[in-house]
């Protein structure tokens, strides 16, 4: 069997575990089981190609080596602040924060469903295995993870904070990433914990795409706070303190640069260096104190769950009947919003997304620049950001045909489908309505709140550009049927997206443009009501010559 290198450097250390009571032989082997499953697991960031029936052993046990020198591409935009200045708390600050960013997203895009899996207890707990040795066989499984990942990522800042500021710095630099590392794994984990503890079952499961959405927010939201933290003057950096900077962690790891390497023994610098290694330290003890309880917890999402709430199903029904036209176009209506409901890997996948979605409006209405705070926005064109929420549009739509069930997609040729187009047609309407317009609408209102209810038409028109766009999106991404490919064939397909980013912003643009015309707005608004018409109308051919382009008929 494959055997990793990690574990020979873990031998070294048998004795600590034999104290800790641990069964050392046993975990060893399930590690070695463990790793060499996740080698051939393709990281979401890169997505993986179809394998011929003749690949290697080698080639599968690679692919997760294969997939670092993506994130060594981030670690290289990281290594850009190192060479601006000797500001070491303002360098390492933006540092520290962009890697847990990295790093965070990809544990919880990647290793929840190892932090979740139940298989271990399923088919371990017969066997004379302690609780304590299986939990900590995890525990380890994901810290070696987390430990290459760190490395790929954080080699060029290494090598980079080497060259321009000295052996001293590299030191400290590798270890406050050894501490962010314990940090993050004690962190995802007691989320997890806690949310095991109150909920069970179905339920349970959604929980933690809400709390993986959360997560998502609160790191995206905590990297801007950072990046406001600095004060830019006269093209030096000004630091100013507020008692909410204990609450941002990045700058927990990098206060110690600047109380060793400047010597700043300021009480704020020294709260932050403790902070940045008593808590890591604290917090991962109790995870481990903690494994045991969460082992149990976790045989929580093999249970179904309660019985479902009654009338559950009547509003897919419901809205089935208002957007779609004709029985069978509801039909799949109903079928794919069942599918992004119920299924956790389309779910894992797609739900942090919307994430972004709900922040990024706001990131860029609310930044730097506002003086007067949100009275000064009424009167601006600043609503244009409303557009940004879109910005997922194109990514989601493309995650439609993807699904981990999509051998049941010979049911598409066994139905008496008369026409594929109603096919598309109501799982894309499913899509927008379901997980594109609720955030769009709850935007809506929270922006005629700053802006009054002046820019209701503006906001319509929005509206109506997203719709024509979700549309776009479907035209030129989604060549295959509605959930009928495996998660693994991604691959790099998220690159095709940047593009239509970019025709979103077109959006915008001419948006922008024509409020500066008189009724501008209205006429561009009748465009867009003109274009929705003949691109929706269920009579129109247009999808039917998408669906004859992509070879479907």
């Amino acid at each position: 069997m494959y055997e990793p290198r990690s574990l020979r450097l873990l031998d070294r250390f048998q004795g600590i575990f034999s104290r800790l009571g641990i069964d050392y032989p046993v975990m060893r082997r399930i590690l070695q089981v463990k790793l060499t499953m996740d080698a051939r697991r393709v990281p979401t960031i890169v997505g993986k190609s179809k394998q011929s029936s003749d690949s290697s052993a080698m080639d599968e046990r690679n692919q997760f080596m294969r997939s670092l020198w993506v994130y060594a591409i981030y670690g290289a935009l990281c290594s850009v602040f190192m060479w601006i200045g000797d500001d070491y708390f303002f360098q390492m600050s933006l540092t520290f924060g962009v890697l847990m960013f990295i790093i965070m997203t990809s544990l919880i895009s990647d290793f929840s469903s190892v932090l979740l899996d139940i298989r271990d207890r399923n088919i371990l707990a017969t066997k004379p295995v302690h609780r304590r040795t299986l939990a900590m066989a995890k525990a380890l499984h994901v810290c070696i993870y987390l430990l290459m990942l760190t490395g790929a990522i954080a080699s060029i800042p290494l090598v980079t904070g080497l060259i321009k500021h000295g052996i001293l710095f590299f030191l400290i630099f590798v270890i406050e990433l050894i501490f962010m590392d314990l940090l993050i794994v004690a962190l995802t984990a007691l989320i997890y914990l806690t949310v095991l503890k109150f909920f069970d079952g179905e339920k349970l499961k959604d929980i933690i795409n809400y709390v993986q959405i959360g997560l998502t927010i609160g790191m995206t939201i905590g990297y801007q706070l950072l990046s406001r933290m600095f004060n830019l003057i006269d093209m030096h950096v000004k630091f100013q303190p507020k008692w909410y900077q204990f609450y941002i962690i990045p700058v927990w790891f990098a206060a110690p640069f600047e109380s060793v390497l400047h010597r700043n023994g300021d009480l704020i610098f020294t709260v932050f260096s403790l902070s940045g290694l008593i808590l890591p330290v604290l917090a991962f003890m109790i995870y481990i104190r903690l494994m045991p309880s969460m082992e149990r917890h976790l045989q929580k999402l093999a249970d179904p769950g309660g019985r479902p709430a009654r009338g559950r199903g009547r509003l897919p029904y419901w809205l089935s009947r208002i957007f779609c036209p004709s029985p069978q176009e509801r039909g799949f209506f109903r079928l794919a919003w069942s599918m992004m409901g119920n299924e956790r890997d389309f779910k894992l996948k797609v739900y942090p997304m919307l994430g972004f979605s709900i922040i990024f409006p706001f990131i860029f209405l609310l930044g730097p620049g506002m003086g007067s705070g949100i009275s000064e926005l009424r009167g601006t064109e600043k609503y244009l950001f409303i557009y940004f929420s879109g910005a997922m549009i194109s990514t989601i739509i493309m995650m439609l045909q993807y699904s981990s069930k999509y051998k049941a997609s010979w049911i598409y040729k066994a139905l008496p489908i008369s026409d594929y187009v109603q096919v598309y047609r109501g799982t894309l309407i499913a899509a927008f309505v379901r997980l594109i317009m609720p955030l769009f609408i709850l935007q809506c209102i929270i922006f005629c709140f700053l802006f009054g209810a002046v820019i209701i038409p503006d906001l319509i028109t929005a509206g109506l550009g997203m719709l024509l766009y979700t549309a776009i999106c479907c035209f030129l991404l989604n060549s295959n049927l509605p959930f009928t490919r495996p998660f693994e064939a991604v691959q790099s397909e998220g690159m095709k997206t940047l593009p239509l980013m970019l025709l979103l912003g077109g959006f915008g643009v001419l948006h922008l443009v024509m409020t500066q015309i008189h009724y501008g707005v209205y006429i561009y608004t009748l465009l867009l009501i003109v274009l929705n018409f003949f691109v929706w109308h269920p009579n129109r051919k247009l999808f039917g010559r998408f669906i004859r382009r992509a070879g479907i008929e």
